[in-house]
């Protein structure tokens, strides 16, 4: 087998079983990981939504069900690991917050066009659906508990305070996808 041949036969392969479970828990890993680094950034480490990189790309790499598994069990396991994120409301509402990125970034990744524009509009899609999910989340949990979820809170949380996060993924997400795709590691 000639070296081209190497280099394509995953793209050309498909993606298997075993390839997307290296995937999402490459992903997880970095669910994992990805907050102790950005923690040691002063006021700003949490606001970059170290969480949200990874399960964003495994939607692209590995599909909309890996993707949201990795989402809905990387906030459970770093609780259980790590203690953080503290599990009510803000681990709970982040599971789903997470899977719908994964479950989004998936479906529409493989709906739209594998352009830049498409790559951007599925990231872009699916970070406004993770939002929505996760005011509704929030909303419910909080009104479990007796408080309330207002717009204010909502709009601050999902999109005032974590700008420099939106900013990280817009910036850095399409191009490894796209580097991804070129490379073969994503099926076309």
């Amino acid at each position: 087998m000639n070296r081209e041949a190497v280099i394509s036969a995953p793209a050309k392969s498909g993606t298997g079983w075993a390839r997307n479970l290296v995937y999402a828990g490459a992903a997880l890993a970095l669910c994992l990981v990805l907050p102790f680094l950005t923690g040691q950034i002063p006021q700003i480490g949490s606001a970059l939504c170290p969480m949200h990189i990874p399960v964003l790309l495994a939607g692209f790499l590995c599909g909309p069900w890996w993707a949201a598994a990795v989402g809905a069990a990387a906030p459970l396991l770093r609780f259980a690991l790590f203690g953080m994120p503290p599990l009510f409301p803000t681990g709970l509402a982040m599971c789903f917050e997470l899977a719908a990125y994964g479950l989004a970034s998936g479906l529409l990744s493989r709906t739209l066009p594998r352009t830049a524009a498409g790559t951007y509009g599925s990231l872009v899609g699916a970070m406004l659906l993770g939002r929505v999910v996760w005011g509704a989340a929030q909303t419910i949990l909080m009104g479990l508990s007796g408080s309330a979820f207002t717009w204010a809170a909502f709009l601050s949380g999902a999109f005032f305070t974590a700008v420099p996060g939106i900013i990280v993924q817009l910036v850095l997400i399409p191009p490894v996808v796209l580097a991804m795709r070129r490379a073969g590691f994503i099926r076309s």
